[in-house]
C-alpha cells in the first residue's frame, strides 16, 4: 500500500502534511508520535475513513482494532465475534477464543469479563474479520505490564501464522521495537524518522533493542 503526498487539514491546521509512505505487504509497521502528530489520521486515511489530498494506491480490505474493545454489551464474547463474521466462518470462533486464552468464557458478556479479557475478544475479532490489512490504534495502552507482555506475544504469534500487513499506532517505543519490522515517527503531521527494525518476531520482552534510543530521540526531537 502506497501513500503519496498525503495532506489532511482540519480547518487551518494540517494533521498530515505531504506524507509519502509505502507499506510492505506481510510486514508490521509501528507509527509513533506525540499527541496530535497525525497518527490516527494516518490510520483513517489507510482505511478510507477520511478525506485527504494526495493519492493512495493498493486499498485493501481492512480490520480495525481500537484502543478500547468496543464490544456490544448485549452480546456474549462468541456472539460479538459472530456478529461481524460471515455465517460460514462461525466454526472458527471457538478455536480463536481458545487461542486468546478465553476457553470457557465464550458465553460471558462484556460486563462479566476483565478489561484484559475484553481486549482479547477484540483481538480475536480483529484477526477473524476478513481482511488483508490490520490497523491497530494503541491497542495495548490500557493493559498492565504482565498482560501487555502476553498480548504482544499473542499478536506476534497470530501475525506469524497469517502473515498479514499490519500498521499500528503507539506512544510506547518498547512496543514498537518488540512488534514491528519498521517504525515511523510523525511530528506535526510530517515524517521525522523512518527506521527499519531488525530481528525476527516474536522478540524478547525483557530485552531493550538498540532502536529504542533512536525512536526516543526522534520523539523528543533530539536527533
Amino acid at each position: 500500500m502506497k501513500l503519496e503526498h498525503i495532506t489532511k487539514r482540519y480547518g487551518d491546521a494540517a494533521a498530515l502534511s505531504d506524507v509519502s509512505l509505502e507499506f510492505e505487504a506481510g510486514k508490521i509497521t509501528a507509527v509513533l508520535g506525540e499527541s496530535g502528530a497525525g497518527k490516527t489520521t494516518l490510520l483513517n486515511v489507510l482505511a478510507g475513513l477520511t478525506s485527504y489530498e494526495g493519492s493512495v494506491e493498493g486499498h485493501a480490505p481492512y480490520s480495525y482494532l481500537f484502543q478500547s474493545p468496543k464490544l456490544l454489551p448485549n452480546l456474549t464474547a462468541e456472539e460479538n465475534l459472530r456478529f461481524v463474521l460471515p455465517k460460514d466462518t462461525w466454526g472458527e470462533v471457538g478455536a480463536m477464543l481458545e487461542r486468546v486464552g478465553l476457553a470457557g468464557r465464550e458465553k460471558s458478556y462484556p460486563r462479566q469479563l476483565s478489561g484484559g479479557e475484553r481486549q482479547r475478544v477484540a483481538i480475536a475479532r480483529a484477526f477473524l474479520y476478513p481482511h488483508e490489512l490490520l490497523l491497530m490504534d494503541e491497542p495495548f495502552s490500557s493493559l498492565d505490564l504482565s498482560l501487555k507482555k502476553t498480548i504482544l506475544e499473542l499478536v506476534a504469534q497470530l501475525w506469524r501464522e497469517r502473515g498479514e500487513t499490519v500498521v499500528f499506532v503507539t506512544h510506547d517505543v518498547h512496543e514498537a521495537a518488540l512488534l514491528s519490522h519498521r517504525a515511523v515517527v510523525l511530528h506535526r503531521g510530517t515524517v521525522a524518522l523512518d527506521l527499519a527494525v531488525e530481528g525476527e518476531l516474536p522478540r524478547d520482552f525483557f530485552c531493550r533493542p538498540p532502536c529504542e534510543d533512536l525512536l526516543t530521540r526522534a520523539l523528543m526531537r533530539t536527533l
